[in-house]
């Protein structure tokens, strides 16, 4: 399916169902498809991200991942608070590269329109690049000094990776490119490489500590979660956050997204991504599986976060602390991605 192909299915879908709720203030285009045209083909390991813009302070769990006319979509729910004004969206690195162009699929206020238009005029002024570097620097930083080590597995070591793996993108906010999600390690080794740092790019995967794995070793873990992965999308009842990521329908991202990264050379940035699912699906499967299935499926789990180099809560608390020294080293990378910027402009 085509790019613009997979617009028009989430647009007609926004029309069709979002659009007619009383609470409803807006919807534009988020995530990996932003800038792409129209008449690009879209990986089966890519969907559409949109994000629906509701009222309510509280927005309800995001709807997630589903196929509606042929197309993945996944649909986010924002609240409409965190739409204030466009100096926070410039400071959100979150929201600000949704808003460099226009994104908008609907917008009945007019509100996200002005937004946008602003948002696009500073996009790429030093002060709000350095912001917003700044935000993911310190997303990064809290994160990593509040792990609880007496949480389950699953869950400690989702509370160490998220936060790791933001590192990328303070590299990637600084060259002002999107700061994808499952691809991020990939991205972030291209920006370094074409800004003349590519030294860095082995420190932030052994941050990671995955340097020293083979793509045998990697295709084995993967082989593993998707064994995992349909466990855990069999038995899946409760709601979480990330549900839908973990479906049928998702399949195509998390296992054969990460199969083509492996069979392509890049079996070290498809790591991230396939922690993160194994985590993920644990969590369901602690709170969804019989026990006797969830400590079946366990043993896959810790082999692969030993392949890390995490064998023990204190391993854990030892990787977090290298990860917050290792801060300033990248504040300095970015610092020099802004100053070689070419597209950063001064106010």
């Amino acid at each position: 399916m085509r790019v613009g192909n997979a617009r028009t299915a989430a647009t007609e879908w926004v029309m069709k169902f979002a659009s007619r709720e009383n609470w409803f203030r807006g919807a534009y285009f988020s995530g990996s498809t932003v800038g792409l045209p129209d008449d690009q083909e879209l990986s089966a390991a890519s969907d559409i991200d949109v994000v629906v813009v509701t009222a309510e302070k509280e927005p309800p769990l995001k709807l997630g991942k589903f196929v509606f006319q042929g197309a993945l979509l996944e649909i986010t729910y924002l609240s409409w608070n965190e739409f204030a004004s466009f100096e926070e969206i410039l400071s959100s690195y979150h929201l600000a590269g949704s808003f460099r162009m226009d994104t908008i699929i609907i917008d009945p206020t007019g509100h996200l329109r002005q937004l946008q238009t602003q948002v696009s005029q500073h996009f790429a002024e030093r002060e709000w690049v350095e912001r917003r570097c700044e935000n993911a620097r310190q997303k990064v930083e809290n994160g990593l000094r509040a792990i609880d080590i007496s949480a389950p597995l699953h869950d400690r070591v989702t509370s160490w990776l998220f936060p790791t793996a933001v590192m990328t993108h303070v590299l990637l906010v600084a060259a002002l490119r999107n700061p994808t999600v499952r691809l991020r390690y990939l991205a972030a080794r291209e920006v370094l490489t074409e800004y003349g740092h590519a030294s860095l790019y082995p420190e932030l995967l052994e941050l990671l500590g995955c340097t020293h794995l083979t793509p045998q070793r990697v295709e084995h873990h993967l082989n593993e979660l998707a064994r995992t992965f349909d466990a855990a999308a069999a038995v899946a009842t409760t709601p979480f956050f990330f549900s839908t990521d973990i479906t049928a329908s998702a399949r195509s991202i998390a296992i054969d997204g990460s199969l083509d990264l492996i069979h392509s050379g890049n079996h070290h940035e498809a790591i991230f991504w396939i922690v993160a699912t194994f985590a993920r699906c644990h969590k369901i499967l602690a709170a969804d599986a019989p026990p006797e299935l969830q400590h079946s499926l366990v043993p896959a789990f810790e082999a692969m976060v030993a392949d890390l180099g995490i064998n023990s809560a204190q391993d854990l608390r030892h990787r977090s602390e290298d990860g917050i020294q290792f801060l300033p080293r990248l504040w300095k990378t970015t610092e020099a991605i802004m100053n070689a910027n070419p597209g950063i402009v001064a106010k």
